[in-house]
């Protein structure tokens, strides 16, 4: 997969304006000077926790907007259309936002329905899509422009006895789960379901479900749905045969192992069922030990792709907001404020743009770190978004 193919996703998206709850319009920009500096922020732990507007928050984006300082929400969040998400961060926050500032772990799955060539194309292939609340995930791959998708809970209900620990959640897959495009073939599975793409959207809920449901089509035949390749374990052929035939490709939208919600310590992410997943797959292959991977393709932040199609989309904003002008000043410096040390900072602080900006972190205590020395060491630590931005303000010598 091609990181320039990749993060020009969220371009693609359509753009509309949004009003808060208040039924204010957005703030107008008061400022004439054009800022060499902007603002990339993560949102779980730094501008919300569960769901709630952090102290500070809501008041730092008001300032950047009617400073006219660009900024963009860089998320490995997800589950939901950016379109639906950012309308939701502008009612709690009460401060307008476009759809344009937002980019969500799975945004670039949408790059995928096109492909970079024919052949390569998605949109018309069986995808099956895992994680999020319901078929929430598979409405937004739709939204995004996949014909023909498909959940671990759709399996389930086809033929329950592919995960028989799951009978408890009958009534919760009911509520969701459509008929199969190719219903399951016991006598010949070749007949049936086949899989062209695996993708992880969201934190799933059901890791028992989709670990077996994803582990099967690992494991199949060209994947199809019900067989098991005969290449599996040889040790003549790469990785001993394993994801040799045919499987499909297994895309992960969001590396976080943990993530800031209500309870008071940080609980297990999409991260937690990626490990949890390979070491499952390393019980039954043998995995590293034997010389076998799990092949598979993971995007969202600490990675170098997102951090390049966060720039990419702060230059096309900043642009935009100041008429287009072909003489702007360059954008020298990004302030990344996040909670979490492994992807916020390690990602700010990892990354080598080809613009020549500079990304700097800044750590706040107010979501997954609460103290002690940093995984990742930021340029700074501060108690919340609002003293984060402020430092960042005297930094750039921004006056007002």
């Amino acid at each position: 997969m091609r990181p320039q193919s990749v993060w020009r996703s969220l371009s693609l998206l359509q753009r509309v304006p949004v009003r808060c709850s208040s039924g204010r319009r957005a703030i107008q920009t008061t400022t004439t000077r054009i800022p060499n500096f902007a603002f990339a922020f993560d949102i779980d732990g730094v501008l919300l926790r569960s769901s709630k507007p952090i102290p500070g928050a809501a008041d730092s984006l008001a300032l950047l907007k009617e400073q006219g300082i660009p900024f963009i929400l860089l998320t490995n969040g997800g589950g939901k259309h950016e379109m639906e998400r950012v309308a939701e961060i502008s009612e709690k926050l009460n401060v307008p936002l476009d759809p344009s500032v937002i980019i969500q772990s799975h945004s670039p799955f949408a790059e995928l329905v096109k492909g970079v060539d024919e052949v390569g194309a998605l949109e018309h292939k069986c995808v099956l899509v895992a994680g999020g609340d319901g078929d929430s995930c598979r409405r937004v791959a739709e939204q995004y422009g996949f014909k023909n998708v498909v959940t671990p809970g759709d399996i389930f209900m086809a033929n329950p006895s592919v995960w028989p620990f799951s009978k408890n959640f009958t009534e919760y897959y009911k509520t969701f789960a459509r008929p199969l495009p190719k219903p399951l073939d016991p006598a010949d599975p070749t007949k049936g379901l086949k899989i062209d793409a695996v993708f992880v959207f969201n934190d799933p809920r059901d890791w028992a479900l989709d670990t077996q449901v994803i582990l099967d089509i690992l494991l199949s035949s060209n994947g199809h749905f019900g067989t098991l390749s005969e290449k599996n374990g040889r040790a003549d052929l790469p990785n001993h045969g394993y994801q040799q035939d045919g499987q499909p490709h297994l895309y992960f939208s969001n590396p976080d192992l943990w993530w800031a919600a209500a309870y008071p310590l940080p609980r297990l992410g999409q991260g937690g069922f990626r490990e949890a997943l390979e070491g499952v797959w390393a019980a039954t292959t043998g995995g590293p030990s034997k010389g076998i991977e799990l092949k598979k393709t993971v995007i969202g932040k600490p990675y170098q792709p997102t951090y390049e199609f966060a720039e990419r989309q702060l230059l096309r904003n900043r642009a935009k907001a100041f008429g287009g002008a072909a003489d702007l000043p360059p954008l020298q410096r990004v302030y990344m404020i996040g909670d979490n040390p492994e992807s916020d900072i390690r990602g700010a602080n990892s990354y080598r743009s080809e613009t020549g900006s500079s990304w700097q972190s800044i750590l706040v205590r107010t979501g997954v770190y609460s103290g002690g020395e940093p995984a990742w060491t930021p340029h700074t630590i501060a108690d919340d978004v609002q003293q984060a931005v402020q430092w960042a303000l005297k930094t750039s010598k921004w006056t007002g």
